[in-house]
C-alpha cells in the first residue's frame, strides 16, 4: 500500500522526549506513513547526538538553523511526499487508530481538510482533553484544537504555511482560523487519538500563564483578521447585556454554569432566552 501520511515532528532540544513519540509510531502500520524529523537548530548535546543516531538508523532527519515551531513544521511539510500531513510534537504520542481513521475520513469526504480528536494527558497532569465538534465562533474566541491533527497537504499550498512571525505560540490557532475562514471543513473524531504531555515549564504553559504573551498573540491574530476577529466585540456585547439587567444576567449565568440540566429545562419551556 502506498504511503498516505507524512508524520512531521519538529524537535528543538527535546531528544529526551522524542523516543516516546517514535515508539508510539512504531505501534502504527508502517506501510501507511513516513516520518520526517526536523532538527530546528537544537543546542542540546544529547538531543543532537540522538538525532544523529536516528539518521544513521535510516530516519529522515532534516537539520536547519533555529526557525521556531512554525518554521520547523513548514520545512517538514515542504519535504513531505504523502497527500496527508500528521503534525506530531516531539513530546507527545500518537494512537494507531488516528492514522487509520484519519485516512478513512479523508477518503470518504473530499471536503474534509482537517481531522482531529481528543487527547489524554500524561506527565505532570492526568486527565482527558475533549476537543469537541468544530465550531468557528468558539475558535474565534479561543485556541481549543491542538496542533496534533491530520491535514491535507494541498491545503497548505492553497492557504499558505504556518506564520513564522508567531514564535511565542498559538501558531496552530492562526492556521485553523485561516483554513476555516477559507471555507474548508474540519472533522472531529470523538475518541482519544493522541497523548498530550503536560510539563510545568512547557511553551504552552508559559503562554497561558503570561498575560503579556497571551495579549500579544491575540492582538497579532486580531490584526490579521480585523473584519472577523476581536474579543472586544464579545466583551462589549456582554457588558451591554449586564448593564441592562445585572441581577438577571448574574442569575442566568449562575444557573447555566452550575445547573445545566435545569437551564436546559427552562429553555425548553421558553422561560428564559437562549443566550445571555
Amino acid at each position: 500500500m502506498a504511503i498516505r501520511i507524512s508524520v512531521v515532528i519538529p524537535c528543538y532540544n527535546q531528544g529526551n522526549f522524542l523516543s516516546d513519540a517514535l515508539n508510539s509510531l512504531s505501534q502504527c502500520d508502517a506501510s501507511l506513513f513516513e516520518t520526517i524529523i526536523v532538527n530546528d537548530g537544537s543546542t542540546d548535546v544529547a538531543t543532537n547526538h540522538y538525532l544523529t543516531e536516528l539518521k544513521e538508523k535510516g530516519y529522515n532527519v532534516i537539520s536547519q538553523e533555529n526557525k521556531g515551531l512554525s518554521g520547523a513544521r513548514n520545512t517538514g511539510i515542504k519535504h513531505a511526499s504523502a497527500e496527508y500531513i500528521l503534525l506530531l510534537d516531539a513530546d507527545n504520542k500518537i494512537r494507531p487508530s488516528f492514522i487509520v481513521k484519519g485516512i478513512e475520513v479523508f477518503q470518504s469526504d473530499d471536503d474534509v481538510k482537517v481531522v482531529y480528536g481528543d487527547a489524554e494527558y500524561f506527565g505532570d497532569e492526568k486527565g482527558l482533553r475533549k476537543q469537541g465538534p468544530f465550531n468557528l465562533q468558539r475558535m474565534m474566541l479561543v485556541n481549543w484544537i491542538d496542533a496534533c491533527t491530520m491535514v491535507r497537504k494541498s491545503v497548505f499550498d492553497e492557504v499558505g504555511y504556518f506564520d513564522t512571525n508567531m514564535k511565542a505560540g498559538w501558531e496552530d490557532w492562526e492556521m485553523w482560523l485561516r483554513i476555516a475562514f477559507s471555507g474548508y471543513k474540519f472533522h472531529y473524531l470523538n475518541e482519544v487519538v493522541f497523548d498530550y504531555r503536560i510539563r510545568k515549564n512547557s511553551m504552552a504553559k508559559q503562554v497561558y500563564n503570561t498575560r503579556e504573551i497571551t495579549n500579544n498573540i491575540e492582538n497579532y491574530v486580531f490584526s490579521k483578521y480585523p473584519d472577523k476577529m476581536g474579543i472586544h466585540h464579545v466583551v462589549d456585547f456582554m457588558t451591554d447585556r449586564f448593564k441592562k439587567n445585572p441581577v438577571s444576567f448574574l442569575i442566568k449565568l449562575f444557573i447555566r454554569s452550575y445547573m445545566p440540566a435545569y437551564y436546559k429545562k427552562l429553555l425548553r419551556e421558553n422561560k428564559i432566552r437562549n443566550g445571555l
